[in-house]
């Protein structure tokens, strides 16, 4: 809105004092929640790279346990092993909220079974079939976590940089196009009191 845009009238004028009144509160109220969601973000950043981290151990720890099973009882009886296994893992997809963003919340189960659930023989296989196994489901956990906690990272740092561009506009375009407006409004005004002062003077002196 450009000062020039404006009606100099004291209705304007109030209108502009109110505009300039509730963009200054909602300016507040998104700077305290940009600032609350850069805490919740580096809060969650750390719990990430510790996730991360976990996930990259578990990778590590899988790829050995697989490579010895292999090792041991070879590629064809590890393969027959896996598709032997039953009832994959159920994942149910919930929300929360964290201060007004919706981010994700994963629930799994039947990840981790007992041996004598996993739908394989016990007889024909060994103890290392069993510990890849073990640090599978280990791993499958870990990528659910990293999956949960990495896509609340991303939702809240694009609200960050959302909320960010409102505060920017309302601080750096809306409240000082306003504000300028009203002193434009207000001068012009005077000016227009001080035009009818003088044009009373002259019809009082004629």
């Amino acid at each position: 809105m450009g000062a020039k845009e404006v009606k100099p009238t004291r209705s304007e004028l109030i209108e502009l004092k109110k505009k300039i009144k509730l963009s200054e509160g909602g300016h507040k109220l998104l700077k305290m929640k940009r600032d609350g969601l850069i805490l919740e973000f580096f809060e969650i950043l750390s719990k990430a790279k510790d996730v991360r981290s976990e996930l990259d151990a578990a990778y590590e720890k899988a790829n050995v346990k697989i490579g010895i099973a292999e090792a041991v009882e070879g590629r064809i009886t590890v393969k027959s092993t896996a598709f032997a296994m039953k009832d994959a893992p159920q994942i149910e997809l919930e929300s929360h909220n964290i201060m007004g963003v919706v981010v994700p919340k994963i629930e799994s189960s039947s990840v981790r079974k007992p041996i004598n659930k996993r739908g394989y023989g016990l007889l024909g296989t060994s103890s290392y079939i069993d510990e890849a196994v073990d640090s599978y489901e280990e791993l499958v956990e870990k990528i659910i976590l990293a999956a949960e906690i990495e896509t609340t990272m991303k939702k809240l740092l694009d609200d960050i940089e959302k909320t960010k561009r409102r505060v920017n506009a309302l601080e750096f375009k809306v409240i000082p196009e306003l504000t300028e407006a009203m002193v434009f409004i207000r001068l012009r005004l005077e000016e227009m009191e001080r035009e009818n002062t003088f044009r009373l003077k002259r019809i009082k002196k004629a």
